[in-house]
């Protein structure tokens, strides 16, 4: 038996299927009976083979085949990847190091102390922005008169149809910035933003705008002080929105800019307290027509003024008193994203008949109010009524002796629907009795977002009168009101953000104690900056750092998917809510989520299973967890180590000098979103490479420059043991009779911190697949939250074999290949690190013919074959681990799943034990919704469990071989296929399996009965 190529990549498993048929009537009443055989070339590879004939293949000619080609497929991979040599020359330097246990608590408190000092510093930048507002709000003189031309970002550098400069617009000097997105602006100055249905020329606009000038030179210094940073800004209780640097803003094809940065999260956020808030919702008869879509849209407005820290309940009243949600009677619920947005969805089903009885509703509004304080899981905070009605024919004064008089907990808001002002004066003194405030009459739905937002002047009161300058912190989000320019990219698409928010107040002793709101400031911190704090080579190939919100959402995460897949850029609904239990998954009792919501240290360990590839593959493996705070911020961080060769790191030394000269080669590279020199520091740092910095650092010419010390040694360290490689490569090369293997394109390396060198055997352009190990190929380099998937399956197969595979994307778009890898391992009594992975890309055709070459072999002595997959009859596939076919005769079933092409055969493989399904879970699918259908299901999160379900009809998905592709199945919601509504995506929860060749079984054989097979 041949150990030819790998465990997890060439499972060259034969298998012949022979056809016995009794009888001799139609083929489709014919019995057949199906002999199998099965043999792995290597832990990675199987062959299988489908005949057809009487005559069966002996199971020694299918061990012969795989011998050879086994054989034949690893000596390649071995001599062009020079494995050996790599192996040899880690050996020859083990001396000269020792190898390292990886202290998990320590690791997670390094990690957390980064995190904090970079929060820290984007605080700190906020609090002189708020000092510097407030100082000069503080010298400014109101004067309604006040004449002021601003820099407007809508006009900036506009002319009329003469050449002149437009009214608050003129000559702005704007520069494409690489650090923003290579978009033009202008690091002096900022730029006003007024949204449209406000007058740019209003007194309180113009003043505002005018005292705010003063923030200009503080963004500046703040800029200097962290070049880090990236949009600063001031949002003004106002309106007006100052952003820093100026950049140009565009309207939409409606001429509207949208953006009010009022509504924004991290404004409400950092203006109010979390809350807990009853609206109630008049739909008796008098609310028909124009005021109930009046009364929808006020209370949408409403929801989009409450966050993740709030809770809230929707009860519409006439003569009876209903919730809006049926199943959430009596309680409260999270306003995080997924709710609200369902709760939008009953408002359309709210229709006006009856009278109002306003007495019993707010009577059901206390009473929840106070059960629900009772039990300690609201807000803790603040407390109100939002009445949205056409009018109160009483003030209700007995109602709020019982519930509210005299400490006035709970504060009464009023929205007057209608033209009509007969009961305006009843509707004002119910607010002011239980300080709150009448919001001022919304007869059109223009008013409405202007008078929903005015609550919120009211709700700051206290914070603002007691000086609370608390720092607040969103969940991860990208914001979709900003336009496309103004929203960073990271190599993935669309970079999530989180914001750091304050309040700023009015501090003039007259208008002190009345408690004046001026706005907010704020900045943005892309989340992959946060991954600059990660010590990548210190959690190893299958470790990764994460970090969650004190609701538990997931701040980062490499298994976090808030983009479609293929290639879409478009954010998927809920993306910024997804739950850690709905990526760590396999934690049933939510230990690990729950010590991290309530911010806790300490360590947990559990079995996993991690996809890679896609999803498409799965790896077993024990991780241990280790989490703790990010203290000045709600956040907690982990950090998950796997088991075995993850929990070490080999420490080795050699000269800087030897390390700088072999790591300042053409075939070297470091993996580019790994920080080995923090080059954010300094402006005149931020054009440098990593190795234009490392060479900079060690040489002392940049004594500022902040590096990982530890990090660059070890980096020095693979330079020089890595070394020898590019000759080896060259000497292939050049010798031509070395290079009879014209298949194999390109040989490559990696090591555990980073580092890469390559070697082309054919030109560039020669290339199969030109995106091999560049910025296109995500999954093949390193990036910030995880090592290469050719590095990945290598560690987890036996040392010295490799493994085998097909990118997905490349049999696609017709760029075929196969990879061959292998990981090198320093081999202990006790603990064995992997440190490097080596392998090849040769093209599939050349891996194919190898194959065939192959299988024509026997053991006759004259060299005449009598059978072989050469034969009509016969069939032959090989798969790799994971059950996805390497080699087929009809080329377009390469790559495909072997349960699609051959299901009976796969099902046998199965109950044979031959390959192992392991069923998974998305908690982060997107499903097909048939819009317009009479039944189709909406997805609601449950906010009283922690397990993830679907409302109604999601289609358990099955898997039935010869009719599905296992990872492609047309995820749809049951609907009513008569209407030909068109498809949307909505968010669901999906089971799908998984298939993992068992090492344990090298051969087998069995038989199928099938009934008409041919």
């Amino acid at each position: 038996m041949a150990t030819g190529p790998s465990a997890a990549a060439l499972e060259t498993g034969k298998l012949e299927r022979q056809l016995r048929c009794s009888g001799t009537g139609d083929l489709s009443t014919r019995k057949c009976y199906c002999a199998s055989f099965l043999v792995w070339i290597s832990p990675g590879v199987t062959i299988v083979d489908v005949a057809g004939s009487q005559q069966g293949i002996p199971l020694s000619v299918v061990k012969l085949w795989a011998s050879a080609f086994g054989g034949e497929i690893k000596s390649i991979a071995a001599k062009y990847s020079g494995s050996q040599l790599l192996q040899k020359k880690y050996k020859e330097f083990e001396r000269r190091g020792r190898v390292e246990d990886i202290d998990g608590a320590k690791l997670v408190k390094k990690v957390a102390e980064n995190m904090e000092e970079m929060f820290r510093k984007k605080a700190e930048a906020v609090q002189r922005i708020v000092e510097a507002a407030e100082e000069a709000h503080h010298e400014h003189e109101e004067n309604p008169d006040l004449q002021y031309d601003y820099f407007n970002a809508v006009l900036i550098n506009e002319v009329d149809e003469l050449g002149n400069s437009l009214d608050m617009g003129g000559e702005f000097l704007l520069e494409p910035n690489d650090h923003f997105n290579n978009l033009a602006v202008n690091l002096s100055l900022s730029v006003v933003q007024v949204p449209t249905n406000m007058y740019n020329k209003d007194p309180a606009i113009v003043n505002g705008v005018y005292w705010s000038e003063a923030l200009n030179k503080v963004f500046v210094d703040n800029f200097e002080r962290d070049p880090s940073l990236i949009w600063q800004y001031f949002g003004s209780a106002k309106g007006f929105f100052r952003q820093y640097p100026g950049v140009k803003w565009y309207p939409d094809e409606h001429r509207v800019i949208a953006f009010d940065c009022r509504n924004r999260k991290w404004y409400i956020q950092a203006a109010t307290s979390p809350k807990d808030v009853v609206i109630l919702v008049d739909v008796s008869g008098s609310m028909k027509g124009l005021r109930l879509t009046i009364a929808r849209q006020t209370v949408s407005s409403i929801l989009d003024t409450l966050g993740d820290d709030d809770f809230f309940n929707i009860i519409a009243y006439n003569q009876e008193i209903r919730f809006v949600e049926p199943c959430l009677n009596g309680t409260l619920v999270q306003a995080d994203r997924a709710n609200k947005h369902h709760f939008r969805e009953h408002l359309d089903k709210l229709f006006a008949k009856g009278i109002g009885l306003l007495g019993n509703a707010l009577t059901e509004a206390f009473t929840i109010l106070n059960e629900f304080n009772q039990t300690g899981r609201g807000s803790l905070c603040s407390q109100a009524i939002m009445l949205v009605t056409d009018g109160a024919t009483q003030m209700y004064d007995e109602v709020f002796e019982k519930f509210n008089w005299p400490d006035r907990k709970v504060r009464i808001f009023t929205y007057l629907i209608g033209r009509e002002s007969a009961f305006a004066d009843n509707m004002k003194w119910m607010a002011c009795a239980n300080k709150g405030k009448a919001l001022t009459k919304s007869s059109t739905l223009a008013d409405v977002q202007e008078n929903v937002m005015r609550y919120l002047h009211v709700m700051s009161r206290p914070k603002v009168i007691d000086h609370e300058h608390n720092t607040v912190w969103t969940e991860a989000y990208v914001d979709n009101a900003l336009t496309q320019a103004h929203k960073l990219k990271d190599s993935r698409g669309l970079s999530p953000i989180t914001t750091v928010a304050m309040p700023v107040f009015s501090t003039k002793n007259e208008t002190r104690n009345q408690g004046i709101l001026l706005g907010v400031a704020g900045t943005d911190i892309p989340l992959q900056e946060l991954m600059k704090a990660v010590p990548k080579h210190k959690l190893g190939i299958h470790g990764y750092a994460f970090a969650v919100t004190n609701n538990g959402y997931i701040l980062i995460h490499p298994d976090l998917r808030p983009l479609y897949q293929e290639g879409q850029k478009r954010r998927k609904p809920h993306y910024s809510s997804v739950d850690l239990s709905e990526v760590e998954w396999e934690d049933t009792h939510d230990v690990l989520r729950n010590a991290m919501v309530n911010r806790k240290t300490g360590t947990f360990s559990m079995e996993v299973m991690k996809t890679v590839d896609k999803g498409k593959r799965v790896l077993k493996m024990h991780n241990d967890y280790y989490y703790t705070d990010i203290k000045g911020t709600p956040f907690s961080v982990g950090v998950a180590l796997s088991r075995g060769h993850g929990k070490y790191f080999f420490k080795g030394n050699v000269s800087i000098d030897a390390g700088l000269r072999d790591l300042d080669q053409q075939d070297v590279a470091l993996a580019d979103e790994w920080t080995y020199c923090n080059t954010d520091e300094h402006h005149e740092h931020r054009y440098l490479t990593q190795i234009q910095a490392i060479k900079l650092y060690l040489t002392g010419r940049k004594p500022h420059l902040k590096c990982d010390r530890e990090l660059i040694q070890q980096v020095l360290f693979d330079a020089v043991v890595t070394a020898p490689m590019e000759a080896y490569w060259t000497g292939l090369a050049l010798n031509k009779s070395e290079n009879s293997d014209k298949g194999v394109e390109i040989a490559f390396l990696g090591t555990r911190t980073g580092l890469s060198r390559t070697n082309l055997f054919v030109n560039p352009e020669q290339l199969t697949n030109q995106d091999i190990l560049t910025a296109e190929d995500t999954e093949g380099v390193f990036n910030a939250d995880h090592f290469p998937l050719w590095y990945k399956r290598a560690a987890e197969q036996v040392p010295g074999t490799f493994i085998y595979s097909i990118p997905f994307s490349s049999v696609m778009e017709n760029k075929s290949v196969v990879l061959a890898s292998t990981a090198i391992q320093l081999l202990d009594d006790r603990k064995s690190p992997i440190v490097a992975a080596v392998g090849i890309q040769m093209k599939l055709d050349f891996f194919q013919r190898k194959f065939w070459t192959a299988s024509r072999q026997c053991a006759a002595l004259d060299g005449k074959c009598s059978i072989s997959c050469d034969s009509e009859d016969i069939k032959c596939y090989l798969i790799d681990n994971n059950g996805f076919i390497l080699v087929s005769e009809e080329y377009l079933q390469t790559g495909l799943f072997f349960g699609e092409v051959e299901g009976a055969v796969m099902n046998k493989l199965l109950l044979m034990g031959s390959f192992k399904k392991i069923p998974l879970y998305d908690y982060q699918a997107l499903c097909k919704e048939y819009a317009g259908s009479g039944d189709s299901a909406h997805s609601l999160l449950n906010p009283f469990s922690a397990v993830k379900w679907l409302l109604t009809e999601i289609v358990i998905f099955l898997l039935e071989f010869n009719l599905y592709s296992w990872w492609n199945i047309d995820l749809s919601v049951k609907a009513d296929r008569g209407q030909r509504g068109r498809t949307v995506m909505v968010p669901c929860d999906t089971e799908y399996p998984a298939f993992v060749s068992e090492r344990t079984i090298k051969e087998t054989a069995g038989n199928i009965d099938c009934e008409g097979c041919m």
